[in-house]
């Protein structure tokens, strides 16, 4: 019996190799959960919570670079925050010497010294915003038209595309305007032909979007000027069969702009003379839309709506004493933005009751609320008299309407947009 137990004895392990037996199966153990968890990981989409984290050890792949070969999955570009660019010159698009710019939007060359304003880019909450690739954009519009009618903050925005575009071309002397036109904001219309491309970025000046007339004779005398709000501007008739249609209104559909032009609202052939600004605006919302669905063939035109452009007049109002020229780098904190421009819902409303995927809204009001640095303040064009109201409007360009294009380029991705 002694012998037995002594030779069963001898079979037992040791200490020492019983640890190294376990801390073995341990080491397996934690190898296999954590291959488990990073496989899991890489291969969530970025809307899933995975039970771990692994980002900074193991970063998720980004889209392709350009050209892209598939559409962008549909995202929200409207909400983020602006990211500081870690370089020391900022990367522009373009710069002021595009030949395409309006005097008044050069703020460097109109004495405006710091480009921090410049070292800013939007970030996307939970998605990729795609770099703008000129080229794929002018192939992707090659025989084309691409439209933009509205205010002059859609002159900001059409002149920003038209420096980003010109980008990929050479010969610049191949971009002209069609009818010999110059470049200035008093012009109703302005079309640029990029010839290599066989296509067309054209302006309409159409601050209403509808039809602002005289007041008939039959009028009392406070009428000086009616707005229709169930007919769109003449020209819209030109904007019909274009590729791209970007419209925008509202900066001038205010109540004090509405009493001192002495504008009231006709609808029916019928003049009301107690229909108010928000009333009126709505209606002709409205009507826009409906014109989009009546009008455009869905098959060709891609349409968007694009809503209101904060202003950031501190101190004062445009006409008494507003200035912006003291702020140098973006709002951080969002609860100081101005509360959203009462139009925008109405848009947003319009848009969603026609269900039309290719009438969509280009929502900019929540990206460009923090921008208070970004408008020409008193580096206005040259020859404005001393003492004149600051710019706290309109944008510097470069600057924020460029992010308003990439959006705009990344929303046509998505809807796999290309010339017939």
């Amino acid at each position: 019996m002694d012998q037995l137990r002594t030779q069963t004895i001898n079979q037992l392990p040791s200490g020492a190799a019983l640890i190294k037996r376990e801390l073995c199966y341990t080491i397996c153990f934690i190898f296999i959960l954590i291959s488990s968890i990073i496989a899991l990981n890489l291969g969530s989409s970025s809307r899933s919570l995975p039970l771990f984290r692994f980002d900074h050890f193991f970063p998720r792949k980004l889209p392709p670079p350009f050209p892209h070969t598939h559409p962008l999955r549909a995202c929200d570009y409207s909400y983020g925050k602006w990211v500081r660019v870690d370089k020391k010159n900022p990367v522009l698009l373009y710069d002021e010497d595009c030949p395409f710019l309006d005097p008044g939007f050069r703020c460097h060359r109109n004495g405006r010294k710091d480009i921090e304003f410049l070292k800013w880019r939007w970030q996307p909450h939970g998605c990729y915003l795609p770099r703008f690739n000129a080229s794929d954009f002018l192939e992707r519009s090659r025989n084309g038209r691409i439209v933009f009618a509205g205010d002059s903050m859609g002159r900001n925005q059409w002149e920003s595309l038209l420096c980003m575009l010109a980008q990929a071309v050479s010969n610049k002397s191949t971009i002209f305007e069609v009818n010999g036109s110059p470049i200035t904001k008093h012009k109703g219309f302005l079309s640029m032909k990029f010839q290599d491309y066989n296509l067309t970025v054209e302006y309409y000046r159409t601050p209403f979007l509808a039809v602002l007339g005289r007041r008939p004779i039959t009028t009392p005398p406070q009428v000086k000027l009616i707005v229709k709000v169930d007919q769109l501007h003449w020209r819209s008739k030109q904007w019909k069969g274009a590729n791209v249609i970007v419209l925008n209104t509202g900066h001038w559909w205010n109540k004090e702009k509405i009493a001192k032009m002495g504008c009231y609202f006709q609808e029916g052939g019928t003049i009301n003379m107690t229909m108010d600004v928000m009333e009126g605006f709505r209606r002709f919302i409205k009507t826009l839309v409906s014109w989009t669905t009546k009008n455009l063939n869905p098959e060709i035109s891609h349409v968007f709506i694009r809503n209101h452009s904060p202003i950031h007049y501190m101190n004062g109002t445009w006409d008494d004493g507003g200035v912006c020229d003291a702020a140098t780098e973006p709002e951080q904190d969002y609860k100081k933005l101005r509360p959203e421009s009462w139009n925008n819902q109405y848009i947003a409303n319009a848009i969603k009751e026609i269900n039309n995927s290719k009438v969509r809204l280009l929502n900019i009001t929540y990206l460009t609320g923090f921008r208070k640095d970004g408008h020409p303040s008193k580096y206005r064009e040259p020859g404005t008299p001393v003492g004149a109201p600051q710019d706290c409007s309109h944008w510097c360009l470069p600057g924020i309407p460029d992010t308003w294009n990439e959006i705009l380029y990344a929303q046509l991705l998505s809807m796999e947009f290309r010339t017939k």
